[in-house]
Formats: C-alpha cells, structure tokens, sequence
C-alpha cells in the first residue's frame, strides 16, 4: 500500500490491518489531548478523538487516504480510562466483574480533504472475577495502557464467555468494516483489489 496512512501509535491496530494484508506506507501517531469532555457521551467522544486524529494526519499528508480510529470502553454512560497504573486497572477489572459493557471504535478515513465515520459497537460480557483473578491478572502487566483495564487478545479472554459483535474491534479495529471503507474509496488500497 503506497497510499494509506496509519493515525495511530498502537501497535495493535498495526496488527490486525496486517491480519488483512493492508501495511500502511507510513505510521503518524496523531498527539491530541484524548481527555474526555465534561459529561461527553462515548461515542461522540470517539467521533471527536478519531476526527481530530485523521485531521491532523491528513494536513500533514494530503495526497493519501488517511485511517484513524479511537476505541473506548464503557459501563452504562461511564468511559473507563486507559489503565496506566495498577489502581486504575482494578478499579476498572471491579467495575466490570459479572457485568456487560461495551466497546465502541469510531473509524475516522480522510481522502481529498472527505472524512468518512463508521461506528462499530460490541457487547462484552465479563465474568465475576475474584480477588486472586484480579491480581494475577494485574500481575501478569497485560492491562498496561489498556481501555478498561483489559486486553481480549490475551489472558483476559479467560473473563469473557460471550461477545456480541465483532471481536477485532474490542482489540482496537473493526477489521470487516475498515476493509469496506477502504475498498469504498479505492480498491488499489486493499491487497488483491
């Protein structure tokens, strides 16, 4: 792909477009403020972050296409934070133990100065987790940076007995979607297209 540009620096987002044979020409992490505004909802949230991200990527790049996307986890209104410190991680691990919550990414794509949005929502289950669960998962360093204080992709998914909606996107990518709006604005952007 000589013509898409990657907005992120998670690596994990790298990954899963790998998975589908896409590798962005360039990786341009967007460095916003991903604070979340008095009362804002999450997916407005989502729909800002993202926005912003492929806004300033795009100035930067004007002749690519230009993805970028903002993951969040939520409980009920709430957005939980990305775990940067073990208190914040159980905080989180607690407040999701034996509950639903879900995971919205807003995938922001900007081409010739056109953004185009797609929001996609999966419902996770959590089991009741126990105090010996949630510290050998706070040990294990997984939940490091992560939104809601887990990752799926690895020893958590020993939490989860159901999801509704696409796995990739709790990962940080709605792959089926990103793919189809991918192949909307040019198909030379997808592998094999």
């Amino acid at each position: 792909m000589r013509t898409l540009v990657l907005a992120s620096a998670s690596p994990r987002r790298l990954e899963l477009l790998a998975q589908i044979g896409i590798t962005p020409s360039v990786v341009v992490p967007a460095d916003i403020d991903e604070t979340p505004l008095k009362n804002e909802l999450p997916k407005p949230y989502a729909t800002r972050v993202a926005t912003e991200k492929v806004r300033i990527v795009s100035a930067m790049h004007p002749q690519k296409a230009v993805l970028a996307a903002d993951t969040v986890v939520f409980c009920g209104r709430r957005i939980l934070p990305k775990a940067e410190n073990e208190d914040t991680a159980r905080k989180c691990l607690a407040m999701l133990s034996g509950r639903r919550h879900r995971v919205i990414t807003a995938v922001a794509i900007a081409r010739n100065s056109v953004i185009r949005i797609k929001h996609v929502v999966t419902i996770v289950c959590l089991k009741h987790l126990d105090k010996h669960e949630i510290n050998d998962y706070i040990a294990s360093g997984e939940w490091q940076g992560k939104a809601g204080g887990y990752a799926i992709q690895g020893k958590a998914a020993t939490f989860i007995p159901s999801i509704n909606g696409s796995y990739s996107n709790v990962v940080g990518l709605p792959l089926c979607e990103v793919k189809l709006m991918l192949q909307s604005i040019d198909t030379t952007l997808v592998k094999g297209e």
